[in-house]
């Protein structure tokens, strides 16, 4: 199995963000204080990163080779996007991220694969960034978050995105918790960990409705997006989607006729890590199987074992899907 989503915390980028961190605390056990993980003005706490999958080469294959992972593709932390900072020490970072995850990769290349960190707030800089992680670096795509500061449509991004088709590598988007480098937008989500669970769905359901409503598809017809988690809410409110699209004011001539918006779901591919079978059944039945890959966000809170949930077949068409999209050879 080739798993695509699976983040990945770095040593050597602690501080690489200057006032920003990140910074870590180990925490004591002998007196009950407990790991943190500070970025910016906002601390994780309770999470252990060091001395697990998260930071350990040999931890993270030896859950690999226990979940039967053949390849795992490592990401950034959407912690640390730093999508809201000064677009210098955010390059600073996504370089000092990039260059590291790639020794890390180096380390075992037959079991492990990288994404590249971008510094979207400057587009012109994450094209920079982008061709050296692919071209140099050996990284296989980029990896953003949903909220850049601007939407995923404004023309400032086509850069980016031309970039993508100009080198043929895909484009995955996952989000960031609320708060993290920008003003939380909604203080409910602080609660009972929303930020995950809910808010990451928010964010890539707006994330894939601006991308089709807002024309990026239409400007970039070679561009392939994989969305983390089945792409939010987007399989049960696609026909609702479809219905805005033709009989809203706002919707361009080319998405009014019946079947518009389904065709440019068509295109994305998803990432098949949404919670159980259920919500992997209503994502299949929404889109079919020929654009889901597997993800495990191995180590994390919501680790999943098996995104096929038991069907064989359906794991055959995760791993063909994603050496397709991946552009890696068959065999």
């Amino acid at each position: 199995m080739i798993d695509l989503h699976a983040h990945v915390v770095l040593e050597s980028t602690l501080g690489a963000a200057g006032p920003y961190g990140p910074d870590l605390d180990e925490g004591d056990e002998t007196t009950g204080r407990l790991p943190c993980y500070r970025v910016g003005g906002y601390t994780l706490t309770g999470v252990r990163y060091r001395n697990s999958a998260f930071m350990d080469v040999a931890l993270r294959i030896a859950m690999m080779d226990d979940h039967g992972i053949e390849l795992q593709v490592l990401s950034p932390n959407p912690l640390t996007y730093f999508s809201h900072i000064e677009s210098e020490w955010a390059i600073a970072f996504c370089q000092r991220h990039n260059d590291e995850l790639a020794a890390v990769v180096a380390t075992a290349p037959t079991r492990l694969a990288g994404f590249a960190q971008l510094p979207m707030q400057d587009p012109e800089a994450a094209a920079i960034e982008l061709r050296r992680s692919v071209n140099e670096l050996g990284l296989l795509a980029p990896y953003i978050g949903t909220d850049l500061g601007v939407p995923l449509d404004d023309a400032s991004l086509d850069m980016v995105y031309a970039t993508c088709v100009e080198l043929d590598v895909p484009l995955f988007i996952h989000p960031a918790p609320d708060g993290i480098d920008s003003p939380r937008r909604d203080e409910r989500l602080a609660r009972f960990d929303g930020d995950l669970w809910l808010g990451f769905l928010y964010e890539e359901t707006l994330a894939v409705s601006t991308l089709v409503l807002g024309g990026v598809l239409e400007r970039h017809p070679a561009l392939d997006i994989c969305v983390s988690h089945g792409g939010g809410a987007t399989a049960w409110l696609a026909e609702r989607l479809e219905h805005a699209a033709r009989t809203r004011p706002w919707s361009p001539e080319w998405l009014r006729d019946e079947g518009a918006v389904g065709q440019r779901l068509k295109r994305f591919w998803w990432d098949a890590h949404v919670g159980g079978p259920k919500a992997l059944n209503a994502l299949l039945d929404a889109f079919g199987p020929d654009h889901l890959v597997a993800g495990t966000n191995l180590a994390g809170w919501d680790q999943s074992r098996d995104p096929s949930h038991g069907d064989s077949e359906l794991a055959v068409v995760f791993d063909a899907n994603a050496r397709r999209l991946l552009r890696l050879s068959a065999t």
